[in-house]
């Protein structure tokens, strides 16, 4: 018996993607190249008599000798994994091409040497309307239940449908804060819908582990499959390898680090260290490390956990997504990404698109890449009117994970800024660390990339592209803990040629109540206004 020929009490029997979900089939008035019809599966809410939604039934608690691995093997067999499928194939192929690849096997490029990307069978999956698809995702939020606690695993089946539950290696991740930046959007832009997404307040502090989930299963995946693959690699400026090392050690996987000596913050070189990783510190750059680790993961078993994997992207897009549930499925005007490696803007772009064909979304947002001055390759590029590409030698930078010259997923990127008419911005030192401060002052803590976004902000909003109404969202790669060095040396004055403005030192006063007082009424009559 097929899935589609089920009664709607078989069919939420026999797979966990329908669980609370009740359906309806209805046959579609999409031409379909097969004689048997074609269905789409629409959700329905079920309505009680008041005509309010039912409240779903309560969940008894699990046994106490059972985990929740081991309640999602019995509650979720038989696995839903049949119903969808993914591949890899070549990064914007020709649709002639037959080449693709599947995702148990290890391959990183094509057979032409450029970047692969991870295919979904869109048609199958346009088996369910969009609104199945909303109320889903909205369904699993908030909840304990494995794996779908995690905002990247509640949306599995766009992710790695074919991966059985207990290869997956999860800290619940995702679901981060839309944070509606009242203050900072008043007081600096005059404008009242301005949101940061902080992808940094996450299980290592970056949005690294929306990707790391992703590509740490398939390779315990492929370890329990016996594939040759002893531990995982990567170069990193930072917050990848406290990714790759977090959910390495979580599953027992052995990861290898390779970092540029002395380009990065002790509070990101800590973490791979804490973690177990075997750390190597190399004296180059980002490039320079990336080089080295394909050189080396085509010679030893050490599958490459750089963003060249393009499995790492099908997590990241989920943020985008996230976005949009948390708008209540409503699509914002504007997306401002920071820009180094260039994989995450197209990750948003993929995440957006895809709510798009599957009917949850009618539009996507506008997308905007941001890059520090010093590393800004993807900006000039633009700003010659896409004309030739040249890779850049960066300089150093306060944003030090995008400080990269020489782009993996330069094509990816220049696809996506492309395809929704996007915008490419770029921040000096000086204008992304003023930034950094004021966000600040008004009550966040980010890290020097989300100033890089800010002030692309800043530009576009002062030039008249972004208008004061637009709903726009910042997005925030990384905790502002990690950076902590560079916010004590703005506000202790100690960075080189720049004025520090902002800057917000403690005031040093004698031990005695008099000077106490006179300084405390110098402060508050500054601010009685």
């Amino acid at each position: 018996m097929h899935w589609w020929n089920l009664t709607p009490n078989q069919s939420m029997a026999s797979t966990s993607l329908f669980q609370s979900l009740p359906f309806s089939l209805q046959t579609s008035k999409r031409a379909s190249p097969k004689p048997a019809a074609h269905f789409v599966i629409r959700a329905q809410s079920p309505i009680s008599q008041n005509n309010a939604p039912a409240p779903a039934a309560a969940k008894q608690r699990r046994p106490a000798d059972e985990n929740i691995r081991d309640e999602a093997r019995r509650v979720n067999a038989p696995h839903d994994h049949h119903l969808f499928s993914a591949k890899y194939v070549p990064f914007n192929a020709d649709p002639s091409s037959t080449e693709s690849y599947s995702l148990d096997e290890i391959v990183y490029r094509s057979q032409s040497g450029g970047l692969l990307d991870v295919q979904h069978d869109m048609a199958a999956l346009k088996r369910f309307d969009g609104e199945y698809w909303r109320s889903l995702f909205d369904s699993r939020v908030g909840k304990t239940t494995w794996p779908y606690g995690s905002g990247v695993w509640s949306k599995k089946e766009w992710v790695l449908p074919e991966i059985h539950d207990d290869d997956i290696v999860s800290a619940f991740e995702g679901n981060s804060n839309l944070f509606w930046a009242e203050r900072f959007g008043k007081q600096f832009l005059g404008m009242n819908d301005l949101w940061v997404k902080h992808c940094g307040i996450s299980h290592t502090g970056s949005f690294k582990d929306l990707g790391m989930t992703v590509l740490v299963s398939q390779v315990n995946r492929l370890r329990k499959m016996n594939r040759p693959v002893v531990g995982v690699g990567c170069a990193s400026t930072g917050d990848t390898s406290a990714a790759l090392s977090a959910y390495c050690a979580s599953a027992g996987i052995p990861s290898i680090v390779f970092l540029p000596a002395n380009r990065i913050s002790l509070a990101q070189l800590v973490q791979p260290i804490a973690n177990g990783a075997f750390v190597l510190s190399i004296d180059t750059d980002f490039d320079g490390c990336m080089q080295l680790i394909r050189e080396v993961t085509a010679e030893l078993p050490i599958y490459l956990a750089n963003s060249l994997n393009s499995l790492r992207l099908e997590g990241q897009k989920t943020a985008a997504i996230e976005i949009l549930q948390q708008f209540d499925w409503q699509v914002p005007d504007w997306v401002i990404v920071p820009g180094g490696n260039l994989g995450n803007i197209y990750a948003f772009y993929k995440g957006f698109k895809m709510c798009q064909e599957l009917g949850l979304v009618d539009k996507i947002p506008r997308l905007v890449c941001a890059q520090a001055a010093n590393a800004d390759p993807l900006y000039k590029y633009f700003k010659s009117g896409w004309k030739e590409f040249k890779p850049v030698i960066p300089t150093t930078t306060f944003a030090s994970a995008i400080q990269i010259g020489d782009p993996v997923s330069i094509d990816r990127a220049v696809h996506a800024i492309k395809s929704c008419d996007g915008i490419v911005e770029e921040a000096t030192e000086e204008e992304l660390m003023d930034a950094t401060m004021q966000a600040d002052s008004t009550g966040m803590f980010i890290c020097p990339h989300t100033g890089v976004a800010l002030t692309a902000l800043f530009k576009l909003k002062n030039s008249g592209v972004i208008k004061a109404t637009d709903r726009t969202v910042v997005v925030s790669t990384a905790h502002g803990l990690k950076f902590t060095q560079s916010k004590i040396d703005y506000h202790s004055k100690k960075i080189k040629d720049m004025a520090c403005r902002y800057a917000n030192p403690p005031k040093e006063v004698k031990a005695d109540f008099g000077s106490v007082m006179d300084v405390l009424k110098t402060y508050l009559q500054s601010k009685a206004h």
